[in-house]
């Protein structure tokens, strides 16, 4: 079988997993809207500040459909959401996949600037803790990933804005403009998700370096870059691959701390607004969108296994 019609089985197989892992995701977090205490309309009829009289409640109530029950709210918003609309706004009326779409490609940009910093940081720590094992560079790999995991990340992004921005003043702080920008937030993130990456690809490499067919190519005298590049390196990204599909959706989770501390104008600000305020449409369709993202960079992970190991044979085998 070739390697694209891999791909495509791939892509087949997993298609109604994901219609099935969205429908659900859609249908939970519509009901968790819906039990939990608080109340949207009297949000927009202020009525601790203006007297709004019950009758005037019960008609906007009406007006957004609340009087119905759950499951046909859930169908109808449903049934539009297939449609791409994922309704207004309650407080500021504006179409919800407006205000997405404005706001993803900055959070998309600052996810994948994470992941590229995430690998200049993880490689060579994980490469240089398993050369020189049980050697200070490699007490030094686990140092630094021990430090990276016990610092949250908002208080690095804070410790990184008074060194670079305040005192240095050679990186902006805050905002979404040139390339500098990227910079601060995006080591915040790769600092944050690096330590897993560097103690797993340190494991591995440590187990391939000590396979039979290593040895035998040191042998053969090949050359020692070329062993841990070609042989070494490639044959644990498989585990690398696997471990990032596992922490997109941590990442996508912790990217709305990052984006609220560094002003950036990403979909981190919009939801923790649309929470404080209750604004079931904007908070229904960001879960719904970053559900979308997570499914489906787990479904390109899944073709990047067939690309780096076309011997794997799904449903066979249970990957």
């Amino acid at each position: 079988m070739t390697w694209w019609k891999q791909i495509v089985k791939v892509v087949s197989s997993r298609l109604l997993q994901f219609i099935i892992m969205i429908l659900v995701l859609s249908f939970v977090t519509f009901l968790l809207m819906k039990i939990t205490p608080g109340d949207p309309i009297r949000t927009i009829l202020k009525v601790d500040d203006v007297g709004v009289t019950l009758e005037e409640e019960q008609q906007l109530r009406e007006a957004y459909g609340f009087n119905q029950p759950i499951l046909v709210q859930y169908r109808e918003w449903l049934s539009n959401a297939i449609r791409g609309d994922l309704g207004d706004s309650l407080i500021t009326n504006r179409p919800v996949m407006d205000m997405i779409t404005s706001r993803l490609p900055a959070t998309i940009g600052l996810a994948a600037g994470g992941i590229v910093m995430l690998f200049i940081i993880a490689l060579p720590l994980g490469m240089l803790g398993a050369i020189y094992e049980n050697k200070w560079p490699d007490r030094l790999s686990r140092l630094i990933a021990l430090a990276g995991a016990s610092m949250p990340s908002f208080w690095l992004g804070f410790l990184l804005i008074q060194l670079f921005s305040l005192h240095l003043g050679i990186l902006p702080v805050m905002g979404r403009g040139t390339f500098s920008h990227y910079i601060l937030p995006s080591i915040t993130l790769g600092i944050a998700m690096a330590p897993m990456y560097i103690r797993l690809l340190r494991e591995r490499l440590i187990h391939t370096l000590k396979s039979p067919y290593i040895e035998a190519a040191e042998a053969r005298g090949v050359r020692r870059s070329r062993i841990l590049i070609v042989h070494v390196l490639r044959g644990s990204l498989i585990s690398i691959v696997t471990l990032l599909g596992l922490s997109i959706g941590s990442l996508l989770g912790g990217i709305t701390v990052v984006e609220v501390l560094f002003s950036w104008p990403g979909m981190g600000e919009l939801i923790v607004q649309a929470v404080m305020q209750r604004d079931y449409p904007v908070i229904q369709g960001y879960i719904l969108v970053i559900g979308i993202l997570v499914v489906t960079a787990n479904l390109i992970v899944d073709i990047i296994y067939t690309v780096l190991n076309p011997q794997i044979r799904y449903g066979k085998e249970g990957l």
